[in-house]
């Protein structure tokens, strides 16, 4: 399905013709999600220009399936982060007709800045970011996503992931304060309740933010 979409983005001609069948591409996904047993849930975000969304529980390749999936059919358009080492000819074609941006792990400071540039360059960017950075289990969430959102004035929006009662979505809008700690227990109490596919790997416990001040983005 991606490679068909970045087929599509990628001829301008199709591309045109194509835009004005979305409703179609929607409804397959939403066939899609409902042959899976799945069902979307999602505040009105139709109005929001630029934010960052959230996406969390992340421990199975089958979020980004189901994330995407869930996203397409209700027509969200987002732009998702990937390092740079991936940008090589010709998937760097594929990679950039599907909105992705390059990231460079490396240095941190300078990726926040990066990517707080393209915001600023852009009328509507929903940006995708999973802040535990990895499906394994991680006993901090990587800081990047929030001080992205701050410093491009961006809201939090906070997509979910519930494999117990198969329920994907986009929840509570969370303006960040510039008080981390104070926020992060907001978005903790969103997500208490929400059931990763390997439940084991999903942490959001306070005590193992303490000893940590990084911010990477994931």
């Amino acid at each position: 399905m991606y490679l068909c979409m970045g087929f599509w983005q990628i001829h301008p001609l199709l591309g045109s013709l194509f835009s004005k069948k979305t409703y179609n591409m929607a409804w397959i996904a939403g066939f899609l999600l409902r042959i899976f047993g799945w069902k979307v849930e999602t505040e009105d975000i139709h109005l929001v220009k630029k934010a960052v969304l959230v996406m969390a529980p992340h421990t199975s390749n089958w979020d980004f399936i189901i994330g995407r999936l869930a996203l397409l059919s209700r027509n969200v358009p987002v732009k998702t982060l990937m390092k740079k080492e991936m940008f090589v000819f010709p998937i760097s074609y594929i990679l950039k007709a599907l909105g992705t941006i390059p990231l460079d792990r490396i240095k941190s400071p300078s990726t926040i800045k990066s990517v707080t540039s393209h915001f600023a360059k852009s009328d509507n960017l929903l940006l995708m970011i999973t802040p535990e950075g990895t499906r394994k289990l991680n006993k901090h969430w990587k800081k990047g996503f929030y001080f992205i959102a701050q410093a491009s004035n961006a809201p939090l929006l906070l997509g979910f992931l519930d494999y117990k009662n198969k329920v994907a979505g986009i929840g509570p809008t969370i303006v960040p304060t510039g008080n981390y700690e104070e926020d992060l227990m907001k978005i903790e109490h969103f997500y208490k309740d929400k059931t990763a596919r390997y439940p084991e790997k999903f942490n959001l416990s306070p005590i193992y933010r303490h000893d940590t001040n990084k911010t990477e983005v994931g």
